[in-house]
């Protein structure tokens, strides 16, 4: 059998709603499992000990992650004239004030290490001489070193500081990492199953822990798409890689795959998430039709720039003293300001003034895309348009990966470990997926070795001989090997009743009955369409108030239509297809909320996130926080009791300034204590 296609599995029987067994659960066992197959995924598997059995789980075909079509490179102080400390000054000036400081100098300072691994792996970067191009099939690239590579400049960047491979550095370094990967004894890669739910389970006997987190994570759900059938993977632990949720918008760059399920499953299973509003859209997307292909801010690192169509003005000039290399936030809003006024759908981009052989040297991909088009851009200008493409916020991690759930790790675009702040700066996101990847890496195997011993526990409770300071020691053991991050100048964010319950939305509306020429897949355009418009670039409460009134109706609707047709109006995982697809939009449906209400309840703009109403910033910058679904009910029911306030900030609204459906009700809070 094909490794890539192997798994460990074990059939067991799994009775069904009447006691008999006629379902057969397919188990399948492994040490550690790894949701998604991109470089944060990758990067973890490859720099964990070979003793481990890694089962790395894609959820389309292995070159379907936003890892692959990254075209500009992986920002690091490789340049003797760069240094750390001015590569972290960059990041928190694009951060907008909200970069968490520790972090992001953790992972920066770990940017040299990094690319010198990737060389080491073979991937074959640019280099400053010319070497490289005499017969590249013949090169030993694990034999670079970071001081002969070529490095260019992108925007909000002082200095040249990133490394490439051509203009198609994603491809390059997952197609070198798919590789190894493969050839490698102890990894089992996965496509097409895509995870469902996160497993947890109780920590031993948890009345010895002093309150600490009851559960850890220990597998997942996953949906076989191949044979249309669910799968229980158990594992030591997991390692939460799956990518972004770009594909909630109408433009994205993102392949689409990316609906933010990685974002909801650890929230669901007790994680925190945070600055969900902050999304990230590339100013140079090409706007030709339903493209989705990025033109790389190298281009303009390079001297490309940016001109109104109509009346040929190079616009960013009076924006911006970096102009086109001012951070993405500001140039993205500077075209789309254009655009509304031009009517066109699309401003020039432009570097028809740079030397013909150049440009085909450095951006081979590129121009042989756009030649494609019928664009020749060492001649002709090109229509760009800002499209949707990072999520700057995610599940809380700090810079090892550790989420809130012991056992549950993350990195990459589904994690937020504050670097990023309120505004990605260019090309810093390949370099988080490796260095938080292979931090994971060197953290996990330290984390089983105290997990297998506190798992000896139970056991030792129930001996006659039972040794109480064995007990404390065995846990302290484990408490030292998992601390959850920490999040400091934060504003809760308080969500609609609809969520906290868990998809079981109460049929009251009857008008919302299940409409035939309605159907799932016209609500998931709808949605783009609608998070675009309400959304976008900028927003306002009353677009967010509308968007939040549509995605009800919907779901009212989903949950109506899914009775109809399957009979079934729980949240349990889907077994079929035909679940799936209701399971799907509904998870995504509750994403949008939670980003519409993050939204909604910053009352600043502030780096990636504009309100038109708020056009200025807040006196202090402070972190959203969506608390854990399974608290959710807990924390409503306090705030309607008056315990508690939902939003302690001078930033935040009064109670009865949200409107009435943004605010939790109080007959529709369901308590569930699983």
């Amino acid at each position: 059998m094909n490794k890539q296609h192997s798994a460990n599995h074990a059939s067991t029987i799994k009775p069904d709603n009447n006691g008999s067994n006629s379902n057969m659960n397919t188990i399948v066992k492994t040490d550690v499992l790894v949701i998604g197959a991109g470089l944060a995924g990758l990067s973890t598997a490859l720099s964990l000990p070979t003793s481990l059995h890694v089962t790395v789980l894609s959820k389309a075909a292995l070159e379907v992650c936003s890892s692959h079509y990254a075209q500009g490179g992986i920002a690091a102080s490789l340049d003797k004239d760069d240094s750390v400390s001015d590569h972290i000054a960059d990041t928190l000036v694009a951060g907008a004030g909200l970069c968490t400081a520790d972090n992001t100098a953790s992972i920066l300072g770990a940017g040299q290490q990094a690319v010198q691994w990737l060389c080491a792996q073979g991937v074959p970067f640019t280099q400053n001489s010319s070497k490289a191009s005499d017969n590249i099939n013949a090169q030993d690239f694990s034999q670079l070193q970071t001081s002969e590579l070529h490095l260019t400049k992108e925007g909000g960047h002082g200095c040249r500081r990133v490394a490439h491979a051509d203009d198609a550095t994603g491809r390059h370094v997952m197609d070198t990492l798919i590789l190894k990967a493969q050839s490698a004894t102890n990894i089992t890669i996965l496509p097409y199953h895509e995870a469902l739910e996160l497993l947890t389970s109780p920590i031993a006997d948890t009345q010895y822990l002093g309150g600490y987190g009851a559960k850890h994570c220990q597998g997942a759900l996953v949906f076989d798409h191949k044979q249309a059938l669910q799968l229980t993977f158990q594992s030591r632990t997991v390692v939460l890689a799956s990518g972004g949720l770009g594909q909630l918008f109408k433009r994205a760059s993102a392949p689409n795959v990316c609906v933010g399920d990685g974002v909801m499953m650890a929230w669901q299973a007790g994680c925190r998430l945070a600055n969900l509003e902050f999304i990230q859209f590339h100013p140079t997307g090409l706007a030709l039709g339903d493209s989705s292909f990025l033109i790389s801010e190298a281009l303009r690192g390079e001297g490309g720039r940016l001109y109104c169509p109509q009346t040929g003005v190079r616009f960013m000039l009076d924006i911006d003293a970096r102009a086109e290399l001012a951070p993405r936030d500001i140039v993205a809003r500077a075209i789309a300001t254009q655009i509304d006024s031009n009517g066109l759908g699309y401003v020039h981009l432009d570097v028809s003034h740079l030397p013909a052989d150049f440009v085909k040297a450095h951006f081979p991909q590129i121009y042989k895309t756009l030649l494609a088009h019928g664009i020749d851009m060492t001649t002709d200008p090109i229509p760009v348009a800002p499209t949707a493409h990072y999520s700057c916020g995610g599940v809380v991690t700090d810079a090892k990966g550790l989420t809130d759930l012991p056992g549950l790790y993350a990195a990459g675009e589904v994690a937020y470990t504050g670097l990023h702040g309120a505004n990605r700066l260019a090309s810093n996101s390949l370099l988080e997926c490796v260095v938080v990847g292979r931090n994971i890496a060197a953290n996990l195997p330290h984390y089983l070795e105290r997990l297998d011993n506190l798992q000896n526990l139970e056991d030792l409770t129930k001996m006659a001989t039972f040794d109480r300071a064995s007990c404390d020691e065995l846990t302290q053991s484990y408490l030292s090997a998992w601390s959850a991050p920490v999040l400091r100048d934060t504003q809760s964010v308080m969500l609609p009743a609809s969520v906290s319950s868990a998809y079981h939305y109460e049929l009251t509306h009857e008008s919302l009955t299940p409409d035939i020429h309605t159907d799932i897949a016209t609500i998931t355009t709808a949605l783009k369409t609608l998070m675009t418009a309400n959304m976008g670039i900028t927003r306002s409460a009353e677009q967010l108030e509308q968007a939040l009134q549509q995605i009800q109706e919907w779901q009212h609707w989903s949950t109506k239509s899914k009775v109809s047709q399957l009979g079934t109006n729980n949240a349990s995982s889907p077994t079929t297809a035909n679940e799936l697809s209701y399971f799907q939009l509904e998870r995504q449906l509750t994403l949008a909320t939670l980003i519409i209400q993050s939204a909604y309840q910053r009352f600043e703009s502030r780096g990636g996130h504009y309100r038109q109403d708020y056009p200025n910033l807040a006196t202090a910058p402070l972190t959203s926080v969506v608390e854990p679904q399974h608290d959710l009910a807990y924390d409503q029911f306090s705030y309607f009791a008056g315990s508690t306030q939902p939003l302690k900030s001078d930033n935040c609204l009064p109670e009865h300034s949200l409107p009435k459906h943004c605010l939790p009700e109080k007959s529709h809070v369901l308590v569930e204590i699983d």
